[in-house]
């Protein structure tokens, strides 16, 4: 076989192993409010890396829940997190990383008693804090976004 033929045939041939990709899957869940020109959720092609657009404290119906109330806000934010990772099977032992933005730096405290009671404190995901002077809208004190990694790829649904 000519050399230029085997390049031809390697270039061809999957490197380690590689397994087919999925399509990237978008959802919205049902749970959380309607997004405005983003996704609430994003699977990777591997099926397994799980993107969080950052969570505000909005209930179902786009509503504030906590007005001024950090800690009324920090509650919703982590049940909003919980609903995005259910939709893909996942829960908060599979978050790997979280971006935290709030508008109030003494109120670290608050949300470290807060994520406490959801992320396993022997192992938990790695984290930035940010502070900010507002977020998208002046009314909301906190937002959180979240990098997940399933154990297992997401299984499409049968149709």
């Amino acid at each position: 076989m000519p050399p230029r033929a085997i390049l031809v045939l390697l270039a061809v041939l999957p490197i380690g192993g590689a397994q087919a990709q999925t399509p990237v899957r978008y959802i919205n869940p049902a749970g959380l409010s309607k997004p405005t020109g983003y996704t609430h959720v994003v699977v990777a092609g591997d099926g397994r890396t799980v993107y969080i657009a950052g969570q505000v404290a909005f209930d179902s119906a786009g509503q504030l829940v906590g007005s001024g109330d950090f800690k009324a806000q920090a509650e919703q934010v982590f049940t909003n997190l919980r609903v995005a990772l259910a939709s893909v099977g996942g829960s908060f032992s599979d978050v790997v990383k979280t971006t935290t933005l709030i508008t109030d730096i003494k109120q670290v405290p608050v949300l470290r008693e807060i994520r406490a009671r959801y992320f396993n404190q022997e192992r938990p995901p790695a984290n930035t804090i940010i502070p900010t002077a507002s977020l998208a809208r002046g009314d909301l004190l906190i937002e959180i976004e979240a990098v997940a990694v399933l154990p297992a790829p997401m299984q499409l649904p049968t149709r």
